[in-house]
């Protein structure tokens, strides 16, 4: 299909226009007009682009692209070498921040509540990309924190205590630690993000609602999975996540 017959696709899918974010959200790279195969990855570092191109991708969908806010405007080091390897090959990358955080089906807000088997029940948060909801069944920390780490290949930091029940959960895919305090006025027993910051602790060990730190790339990998198979199945398309581990 066209490149830009699938970047409008998902951009109506999506929903790009109605969010306000801190990167462009589409084609950040425009490489060859016709796409068979779509390699998606959480963030386009230099692995994912060698990785892809060995492949053979046409195009390349990330959640973390390009050309954030208030970085460096010059086309130098790092910034060079990723793009000169996708100008090199004529391979487009498509980036989608918030607007793949926040879909109800496809988003990773929406694909961890499925893996991890929680029950969405509503919105909260800066253009209402976090979720709170609840458990099918209530578990102590300790049990929901094994169940965390099996799923998602990754022992979390948890702030909490071992034996408190779980019940009612918040959770944000990536870095959201800066809605912890939203989250406990929700009243919800923990709180699931990406990362963790020092004001964080304390946050917990006050009020009781235990949180949960289970990795900024762990929790984001479904999505672009997600968005990638889907385009893949609607057009007929060739499609590879790649997993470029991080420990963060």
């Amino acid at each position: 299909m066209l490149l830009h017959e699938l970047s409008d696709y998902i951009a109506s899918l999506l929903d790009v226009s109605h969010f306000s974010d801190y990167c462009p959200n589409g084609i950040q790279v425009e490489g060859r007009a016709q796409v068979q195969r779509i390699a998606s990855g959480v963030t386009a570092s230099q692995r994912l682009l060698e990785a892809a191109t060995a492949w053979g991708a046409d195009a390349i969908l990330v959640h973390h692209g390009y050309f954030w806010r208030n970085e460096a405007a010059a086309i130098s080091g790092m910034k060079k070498r990723r793009l000169a390897h996708l100008l090199q090959h004529d391979i487009s990358l498509l980036a989608y921040h918030l607007p793949l955080d926040a879909h109800a089906e496809l988003g990773n807000n929406a694909q961890l509540a499925k893996k991890l088997g929680m029950v969405a029940e509503g919105r909260f948060g800066d253009q209402q990309i976090a979720w709170y909801g609840s458990l099918p069944t209530t578990q102590t920390l300790d049990q929901f924190t094994a169940h965390i780490a099996h799923t998602l290949q990754r022992t979390p930091q948890v702030i909490g205590q071992a034996d408190r029940l779980i019940g009612r959960v918040a959770w944000c895919t990536g870095a959201a630690q800066g809605y912890f305090e939203t989250a406990v006025a929700l009243g919800v027993d923990a709180f699931i993000t990406g990362e963790i910051s020092e004001q964080n602790v304390h946050t917990a060990q006050e009020t009781g609602v235990a949180f949960i730190a289970a990795g900024h790339h762990a929790t984001e990998r479904y999505g672009v999975q997600a968005l990638g198979a889907h385009v893949a199945a609607r057009y007929g398309l060739e499609h590879q996540f790649f997993d470029m581990d991080n420990p963060v």
